[in-house]
């Protein structure tokens, strides 16, 4: 009998919701935590990039001005669909982190919960945040959030799964729109996410996944004038100074956290969330 040979996947990028390959028609090849061939993934370019950011200001009016509450079902449902796929999750975590499969097991129920996590902290942000302001005088003073805009993700290397939700999950559920920079070393389970995104009921444009250097695009994000803030969690010291001396000229809200010493497992608490809101505040007279 002849041996069956198996249909060869071909990695793209995730932009506006559609699967386009790299304009610049580059690749890179990507192996295993043991240095096994594993697949060739897009590298993208900082055309990709401006055709991601643009995707995720169309996007941005739509579901920012969804209701809190719409917000939470469609990331709860993000976190079904990848409950549903936890036998290709699980082999690529192997793959990618050299991790036993109990342990992979572990990360991906943990990527899962994290999702549920924050689904439920969607209609709940603006109440902690927001408040009803004591003044000297006869009029209300109202304070609550909004969210930022476009923001650029540049994705953990550690944790390609876990790390990736972690960091996405809170932009998107206060109401921002990403551009997400993958784990280069480790890029494909950020692939198979975008595979759940896109079968899931987010809208497409609200988070586009890159894969390739950060390196190359960072900066170009960083700099971009249409990016309102920057998650600098996998980037290295070196390109996370040069990134935050860009993102300078145009005011970007910028996150840089210690990434050697995140523990993913942890409790994230609700600085994620925070970091890209603003607060509005209003005046209005008594009586009015």
């Amino acid at each position: 009998m002849t041996e069956r040979l198996s249909v060869r996947k071909t990695y793209k990028l995730f932009i506006g919701g559609a699967f386009p390959r790299s304009e610049s028609g580059r690749s890179y090849v990507v192996t295993s935590a043991k240095g096994e061939f594993l697949a060739n993934a897009s590298k993208a370019s900082r055309k990709d990039a401006r055709d991601a950011v643009v995707a995720a200001r169309k996007a941005f009016g739509g579901w920012s001005g969804a209701t809190a509450y719409n917000r939470g079902q469609v990331i709860y449902r993000i976190a079904e669909m990848l409950e549903s796929r936890r036998a290709q999750f699980a082999a690529e975590l192997v793959a990618a982190d050299g991790v036993a499969a109990k342990k992979a097991a572990e990360l991906l129920d943990a990527a899962v919960d994290r999702l549920v996590w924050y689904a439920g902290w969607s209609d709940k942000i603006g109440a902690i945040r927001g408040s009803a302001n004591p003044v000297a005088g006869p009029y209300f003073n109202l304070s609550s959030t909004e969210p930022t805009g476009v923001v650029a993700v540049v994705a953990p290397p550690t944790g390609p799964l876990l790390g990736l939700v972690s960091v996405i999950a809170p932009v998107i559920v206060t109401g921002n729109t990403c551009v997400v920079v993958a784990s280069e070393r480790a890029p494909l389970p950020s692939i198979t996410l975008s595979e759940v995104l896109a079968t899931s009921d987010l809208p497409g444009g609200v988070v586009n996944i890159l894969t390739g250097g950060s390196e190359e695009i960072a900066p170009w994000l960083a700099g971009h004038m249409d990016v309102n803030g920057i998650d600098l969690t996998g980037a290295a010291p070196d390109l996370a100074k040069t990134c935050e001396e860009l993102a300078a000229e145009n005011l970007k809200r910028v996150l840089r956290p210690p990434a050697d010493k995140i523990d993913w497992l942890a409790d994230p608490g609700t600085a994620r969330m925070t970091a890209f809101l603003e607060t509005k505040t209003v005046w209005h007279p008594i009586g009015v």
